[in-house]
């Protein structure tokens, strides 16, 4: 890990601070550490050599410019939620982060969408569209500190995936500044469009290694008059797994469709003191909106309750402090030598396959589990752990945890799967890219890279 700035760099950090304004370069060290890494696991730990608080997008393309001449890496950042290391510092790099430009640009209320900048917070965007009677759709379980800039990059997902889509559904245009510093504007203010390469689509959940995003212009969606919420608790997640496959052969299409496991559950009454383990070793949560989600949400639960499970009862004010509850089920642990969490997505149809083979593994291997899923579009969110004390007991606990955690990525692909859902490939799961893109693909990609980034100058070492 580098503490000190390296020598021969002054000369860049004058020319990079003679374009900003005082207090938007950061070189003490304490600055330096708390932007050096995200939320991710960190394999090689590095202090960039500088933090850029950018204000406008002049500022960041005189940032990239400088970056450019001088061949510094710089890594782009926003609020650094992220878990797979996307926003990592890189050696000798400086992190350029953008949450200062955090300003909602244009409403276009009849249009319904919306121009903001890559620092806004996505829970301060929906706040002000829900003002006009719309939403933005995206909601990561992070929403209420990630911004779009962030969401933009990992093309991030959420609990509304199973109705309204990710990330890249809601984007319909980018300002993006290049490697070169130039600035460019992707895409349409329609919602249709398909003229030339869809470049805006590239961009998004390409990790900030093919421009720095600038701009977003979104698609707004109509709050809906009606939610409903459906709480169903089961003897094991094997059955949950089943009704949402149930649900989904009964035609009905919710918001939200989330599945809970009892070591989720546990954790849950420790933080908030619920008795929801008490109910069940298993929860699915199922949300219904719009005119019909009364309707909707009268039929799930009969096919629930059909099935097996226990689905509390009509209009209960509890089912609707369970999504929030969910939201912050991964709880305010990190990934470390203790506990490895993933985020993989399998075909809906094999859900009850890959929770058994999960169990399984977890078995096997003699490590704890639990699991989360945005159950309607098949991504799970599995973590092993170890007891502390077993880890300095025990010196095969480390290979175990990691066995359980290569099983786990194997089993997800073997089934039709990918290796990251939502989260993004960043620096920490490189190591299995090659297993789901066979060579042809990396090598088209990295040209793709090159093409746009000659010299590797952003973020280097992530995403592909």
């Amino acid at each position: 890990m580098a503490r000190r700035i390296p020598p021969g760099t002054a000369t860049f950090l004058e020319h990079l601070a003679a374009g900003l304004t005082e207090g938007q370069v950061s070189v003490d060290e304490h600055t330096r550490a708390d932007y050096a890494a995200d939320r991710g696991p960190v394999l090689d730990l590095h202090l960039p050599i500088a933090v850029v608080f950018a204000e406008s997008v002049e500022d960041v393309q005189h940032v990239v410019l400088s970056c450019a001449r001088h061949g510094v890496p710089v890594v782009a950042r926003g609020a650094g939620t992220g878990i797979s290391g996307g926003a990592h510092a890189s050696q000798g790099c400086i992190v350029l982060s953008v949450e200062r430009m955090n300003r909602i640009l244009q409403f276009n209320v009849d249009d319904e969408t919306a121009v903001v900048e890559p620092g806004v917070v996505n829970a301060d965007l929906n706040s002000a569209a829900a003002e006009h009677g719309l939403m933005y759709a995206p909601d990561p379980a992070s929403y209420r500190i990630s911004t779009i800039g962030g969401n933009v990059a990992t093309n991030a997902g959420g609990l509304r995936c199973a109705k309204y889509g990710v990330t890249r559904d809601s984007v319909l245009a980018l300002d993006v500044v290049l490697a070169d510093g130039s600035l460019i504007h992707t895409g349409h203010q329609t919602f249709k469009g398909v003229a030339g390469y869809d470049l805006t689509a590239l961009f998004v959940g390409s990790e900030g290694t093919l421009g720095i995003v600038v701009g977003v212009t979104v698609r707004l969606r109509y709050l809906p008059r009606d939610v409903q919420t459906v709480a169903a608790f089961y003897p094991d997640f094997r059955g949950a797994a089943a009704g949402v496959l149930a649900v989904g052969k009964a035609r009905v299409q919710p918001a939200i469709m989330e599945m809970l496991d009892g070591g989720t559950l546990r954790q849950l009454d420790e933080l908030y003191g619920s008795d929801l383990s008490e109910r069940g070793q298993a929860l699915l949560l199922i949300q219904t909106d719009g005119f019909g989600a009364t309707a909707e949400a009268a039929l799930v639960r009969e096919v629930l309750a059909a099935g097996g499970a226990t689905v509390m009862a009509e209009a209960n004010a509890e089912a609707e402090r369970l999504v929030d509850m969910r939201r912050s089920s991964r709880g305010d642990e990190t990934d470390n030598e203790y506990r490895v969490g993933e985020d993989v997505a399998v075909p809906r149809s094999r859900l009850v396959d890959y929770v058994a083979a999960l169990e399984g593994m977890a078995e096997h291997h003699k490590v704890q589990l639990k699991v989360v899923a945005h159950a309607g579009d098949g991504n799970l969110h599995p973590t092993f752990w170890v007891e502390p004390a077993e880890m300095e007991a025990d010196d095969d606990a480390v290979q175990r945890l990691n066995a359980a955690l290569d099983d786990s990525i194997a089993a997800a692909l073997e089934m039709g799967g990918t290796i990251t859902g939502e989260h993004g490939v960043g620096q920490y799961k490189l190591r299995w890219l090659g297993l789901e893109q066979p060579e042809p693909l990396r090598a088209l990609q990295h040209r793709i890279k090159a093409l746009f980034d000659p010299a590797g100058i952003l973020n280097p070492g992530k995403a592909i």
